[in-house]
This record gives structure tokens, sequence and C-alpha cells, in this order.
């Protein structure tokens, strides 16, 4: 099938386009130029063919279709950023009840907790290093505690602002509390400096001292509106 395409007076130039199935080639003719100047062009852009006045030859090309796989993986197969962990030293905490055990259970062990939310875009930029930090140091225990599944405990601990950190250390109780960004993680290297230090502890572990278990342990609707 051949189609001639005419330009307005004003244009400047001609197009004839041959086309077939199979084949598809392109020329163009400059007004008021000879006919040697007729030039199929390759719709690869990568060869031009001169043709001179007595013939007219034409390069033709197969048309041809690609098509591009791309494997994608399915993003709930992937864990969220706060869902890795670094270590066995690295856990998550979901209850009241659990906090405490985890701290019961460390002994004399320092233990970090942090408190953070997933919408929290301070929370996630210094999570990597938290990480990092967790690796170096196999002998501190760090307790991750969600806010928003955790909020009478996290109120009840006067959490505010995230993310926050708690330190905790056996009998000593809570050591140190303050709320941390990455651009001042040094604070939370001069904490696990200066508290953990060689020292055995005389009494057993001390946890959060005056935690109010019935208000953080209170009904399910408390906790949903909490």
């Amino acid at each position: 099938m051949a189609d001639a395409i005419r330009s307005s007076p004003s244009s400047l130039i001609h197009s004839l386009r041959l086309s077939s199935p199979y084949q598809l080639t392109t020329f163009h003719l400059a007004l008021n130029s000879p006919l040697s100047s007729l030039l199929p062009i390759n719709q690869n852009l990568d060869k031009i063919v001169p043709i001179g006045p007595a013939r007219l030859a034409c390069s033709p090309r197969k048309l041809s279709l690609s098509f591009k796989v791309r494997a994608t993986v399915n993003e709930t197969e992937q864990p969220k950023w706060w869902e890795r962990n670094s270590g066995p030293n690295m856990i998550d905490i979901h209850s009241t009840q659990e906090f405490l055990d985890a701290l019961s259970q460390a002994g004399d062990r320092l233990v970090i907790v942090e408190f953070y939310g997933t919408w929290c875009a301070s929370c996630r930029a210094l999570f990597p290093k938290l990480c990092r930090t967790a690796q170096e140091h196999p002998d501190i225990l760090f307790l991750k505690v969600n806010f928003d599944e955790n909020k009478p405990m996290c109120k009840s601990l006067n959490v505010k602002v995230l993310p926050y950190f708690h330190f905790y250390r056996g009998a000593d109780g809570q050591l140190e509390s303050f709320s941390c960004s990455l651009a001042k993680f040094q604070k939370i290297k001069d904490a696990i400096e200066m508290h953990n230090t060689a020292r055995c502890s005389i009494g057993p572990p001390r946890g959060v001292g005056d935690l109010n278990l019935e208000l953080v342990c209170g009904p399910k609707n408390d906790r949903a509106t909490g």
C-alpha cells in the first residue's frame, strides 16, 4: 500500500511513505530540489540510501515487535522497614506483658528500648543505623515498641515524641530517656558508652519501676481509642 502525503503550500517538505505488512520505507523531498536529492530514510535512523535520477531504490525494513518482561516481586513478600531486625538481640514488643518479661529476663544486660511509628520519617531514617549499632553490640538487648500498637503503655511511659529511647539495666531500672534523630545519633552512642560498663547489680531487675500495669493492660476498647 502506498500513502502519499502532500503538505500545505507553506510547508518545506513532501513525504511519500510506502508501507506493507512487512515493509516500511519513508521518503522526504525538499521543495524546489532535484530528483537526486530524494532520499529514503531508514526507520532505524542509522542509514540514508541515495537515489539517482533514473531509478527509485528502496531500503525496506522488516517490522518487528519486541516485548520486555519484567519480573516483579510482590511487595507483601518483602519485610517492611520496621520489621527488619539486625539479629537475635533485637526483639519486637507487641504487648505490655512482653515488654515487662523482656526487661525481667534481661538480667544485668543493658536494654535499649526504641519507641517508633511506622509512619514516622525520622524513625525510618534512623533505623538502619540503629540496626548497625545492635550488630556492633551483641551484648545489648534492643527492644522495638510500635507506638500505635501500644499507645496506653507508651503514654504511661511518658512517650510523647518519636523516635524515643529508654535505657534500662538490671536493679538500676531506667537509667535514661530521650528523643533522638539521625542527626543526633551520637546521643545514643554516648549513652551506650556510659551505661554499658562492666558491673554487677545487687538485687532483681527493677524493669519499669512503678509502671501502672492496670492502666496499660486495660480493655482493648481503651487501647483503640487511646
